[in-house]
């Protein structure tokens, strides 16, 4: 323990439960209206905090929940290098890819419309807060959307492995590829592993653990500091296709015939997740239901949608046509059976 403390804290701190004391750092022990208290220390001009976004605001009726934020903006990285010419994977390592000319002008298109989006309806202190994938191509993708937002707009930024593409198999050989890809059409797009790499299957578990961070990170604000939570937060996740496909599979967990059937966003574009009126994101909030059919979703999902508008967090929809009846085929037997 004292060495992964010697790690996160200089040398020269000690560190205790009680009392924080150095002569050479300023200690202040910070309090706000309710008498909260809180240590810090700096420290060679660094601030070092013990986790105060941790520290829910108390009221008389009890803890108050920060804001969650307005929207779940997703990403998908602008044309790259290995959208328009496969044969580079042979030669460069998938996340050394970068974008094109072409992905660079779609990737600062994608931050305009954005912005323009964020203003219509976003209220005056909203924010953009990032989670991007590590390839280099998301990166590039980020930069060039970002430069539609001021620093005072860019509420954090954050490197996030889990998003990374779905793993190919190292440097790839260009016919076995075509092969391989056309053994998961017959296989099935999901389950089919790659050799040396991944499945959509294999995607949807580091998903499902990047997503339970998300969902943390919401529940306790992490975005801004605490008592300073804006509802007109927007996060914004730039990835890469399938991985984003898989993510809104894992949200509204969608079934594995449901995501086969999606169409992969265009390079640059964007699908927005948007608070409902009852706090939970929807995907009908901000788009038609011309763009999520073209997208690929079907009516029992565009009918999920409409429900997801209204309901409340952690609420469930017993009627949903994906996770209930759909599954049984015994059920109009017996509606004809009462019938009678």
């Amino acid at each position: 323990m004292s060495n992964l403390f010697s790690k996160i804290y200089p040398p020269s701190i000690t560190i205790n439960h009680q009392k924080l004391q150095q002569n050479s750092s300023t200690i202040r022990c910070c309090s706000n209206s309710n008498n909260d208290e809180h240590f810090s220390t700096e420290h060679n001009g660094w601030i070092l905090n013990s986790f105060p976004e941790k520290n829910l605001v108390q009221h008389q009726h009890g803890i108050i929940k920060p804001p969650r934020p307005k929207r779940i903006i997703l990403v998908r990285h602008g044309e790259s290098e290995g959208n328009v010419d496969e044969s580079v994977y042979t030669r460069v390592a998938d996340p050394k890819v970068g974008l094109t000319e072409k992905g660079v002008i779609e990737a600062e298109g994608c931050g305009r419309k954005m912005r323009e989006m964020i203003e219509k309806n976003g209220g005056d202190d909203w924010k953009v807060y990032f989670y991007v994938s590590p390839y280099k191509r998301g990166i590039e993708t980020l930069r060039n959307l970002a430069k539609s937002f001021e620093r005072s707009r860019i509420a954090g930024v954050r490197e996030e492995p889990r998003l990374r593409e779905q793993d190919f198999g190292n440097f790839q050989d260009r016919e076995q590829m075509k092969i391989e890809k056309a053994v998961r059409a017959r296989y099935g797009r999901f389950f089919y592993r790659f050799p040396n790499g991944e499945s959509a299957a294999d995607v949807y578990d580091r998903i499902t653990g990047f997503r339970e961070t998300l969902r943390s990170d919401i529940d306790i604000g992490r975005f801004e500091p605490p008592g300073q939570q804006s509802p007109n937060m927007n996060l914004v996740i730039v990835s890469h296709g399938l991985t984003l496909r898989v993510f809104l599979m894992r949200w509204y967990k969608w079934t594995v015939e449901q995501f086969e059937g999606l169409h992969n966003m265009t390079n640059g574009g964007m699908i927005v997740m948007e608070r409902g009126y009852g706090g939970r994101y929807c995907l009908s909030m901000h788009h038609t239901k011309e763009e999520l059919q073209k997208f690929g979703m079907t009516d029992e999902m565009l009918i999920d949608q409409e429900w997801q508008k209204i309901a409340k967090p952690g609420e469930l929809n017993y009627d949903c046509l994906i996770t209930g009846p759909s599954y049984f085929t015994h059920f109009d037997d017996e509606d004809k059976i009462f019938e009678l």
